[in-house]
């Protein structure tokens, strides 16, 4: 079967970028040179290709509608943000089709072919780290993708807002390293995901900055479902030389790491001075208060719609842009000098 000409086939064969063809396709969304737009028309005509519908909504003056996927609304971090970015496009007219993965792939594939079916505008998400073929495809048929909190390294082209994860994990472990701590264990996301891979490198580039080694058995790279971030506090609790203090930086993870340490009795920040990737209001109310990094969630809202709607109104330059938040980190009481900390 003959395979469907794409946006992006148009703009080649036309001697064009994908945005005047989407200029051309959207007369409202930008001017277009008299030439350019007669060579796009014959073009279109010449290969068959079938503007989307959300294309014919937005030159109509429709609603739009864009796909929201997110990978866990079990995770409070992704509830939170996804309710921003439904508030946020809903201020702007736009519909929204939520799609949740739970961190699976099969299920983010089978969301991405609804998305195409639903023949949606654009598409903000959190992706999985896989289905790269699929969300190329997703691009390929001019759908504008924007990738937000995540990204995935081999789709370069797309647009991606996040918080400065590798300035974050580094502030935090430096701020620890500051109060004498020299075995500062990590708790972070999986290794397939952007996040996950960005602390980790902030955490190693502050002991490097402080001259001091990283042992391997304090980083923990841990699922965002199920119990493994307690898993992994009891592990490193168990170590013959265990740490001194603790950096949660798996939001999904925050609740199950602080439990085991209520489980198991640990003083904070006596016994083990801590520092969580979460913004709940919870995390204020324990005794004594946790240290956290708080992420902005209005704010990678605000850029995520923003983008999109840029991209689809053609308002945007060429090119990937890549926005990053930077995050607050608020230490509080559960962090202490070494000196005041008992070595177990």
């Amino acid at each position: 079967m003959k395979k469907a000409p794409t946006i992006r086939d148009v703009a080649a064969a036309a001697g064009v970028s994908v945005s005047v063809v989407s200029r051309v396709l959207n007369p409202d969304s930008g001017p277009v040179a008299p030439a350019k737009r007669q060579e796009v028309v014959r073009v279109i005509d010449e290969l068959g290709y079938r503007p989307r519908a959300a294309a014919r909504e937005l030159s109509a003056g429709h609603a739009l509608t864009i796909g929201l996927v997110v990978t866990d609304l079990s995770n409070p971090f992704f509830a939170r943000l996804a309710d921003r970015i439904v508030w946020e496009a809903r201020s702007h007219g736009v519909q929204v089709v939520l799609m949740t993965t739970q961190e699976d792939p099969h299920l983010e594939a089978e969301s991405l072919d609804t998305l195409l079916d639903r023949s949606v505008s654009g598409v903000i998400a959190t992706p999985t780290g896989g289905n790269i073929e699929k969300w190329a495809r997703l691009q390929d048929l001019g759908v504008n993708v924007v990738f937000v909190d995540r990204t995935i390294e081999e789709l370069g082209d797309a647009d991606v807002v996040s918080i400065e994860n590798f300035d974050s994990a580094q502030r935090s472990t430096e701020y620890l390293i500051g109060l004498g701590h020299t075995r500062i264990a990590l708790v972070t996301g999986p290794l397939s995901t952007s996040t996950g891979r960005a602390r980790i490198s902030g955490y190693r580039a502050a002991h490097e900055s402080a001259s001091l080694p990283v042992d391997p058995l304090l980083i923990r790279d841990v699922p965002f479902r199920g119990d493994a971030g307690g898993d992994a506090v009891g592990s490193l609790l168990a170590m013959p030389q265990p740490p001194t203090a603790l950096i949660v930086a798996n939001t999904a993870q925050v609740q199950s790491s602080v439990r085991r340490l209520v489980q198991k009795g640990v003083r904070i920040p006596e016994d083990l001075s801590v520092i969580v990737f979460d913004d709940n209001p919870w995390t204020e109310l324990m005794s004594p208060p946790l240290s956290v990094i708080r992420q902005p969630l209005d704010m990678l809202a605000v850029h995520a719609i923003e983008l999109v709607l840029g991209r689809m109104q053609g308002r945007l330059p060429e090119g990937p842009r890549l926005i990053e938040v930077k995050a607050d980190f608020l230490p509080r009481n559960s962090c202490a000098p070494l000196a005041q900390t008992a070595i177990r």
